[in-house]
């Protein structure tokens, strides 16, 4: 599974109430092999709670991915 299929399915946990815990043992009762740690669930849950309210990844500056090379 996607990393941002988990995060809807943290997100959900969020709005029906479950604390983190709960949210970590529902996603490891379903997807124990793939599903993401504790730490990622508290960090998502965070997020919501300060009003977040999409599941994609923020943006971010920095670095571009690949370089272009000019011989002169």
């Amino acid at each position: 599974m996607e990393k941002s299929e988990f995060r809807v399915l943290i997100k959900h946990c969020f709005l029906m109430g479950k604390n983190t815990v709960q949210a970590k043992q529902w996603l490891d009762k379903y997807y124990s092999d793939s599903a993401p740690s504790e730490t990622t669930v508290k960090r998502w849950y965070a997020d919501f709670r300060w009003r977040r309210k999409n599941t994609n990844d923020a943006e971010r500056s920095g670095r571009p991915n690949s370089t272009k090379c000019f011989n002169v």
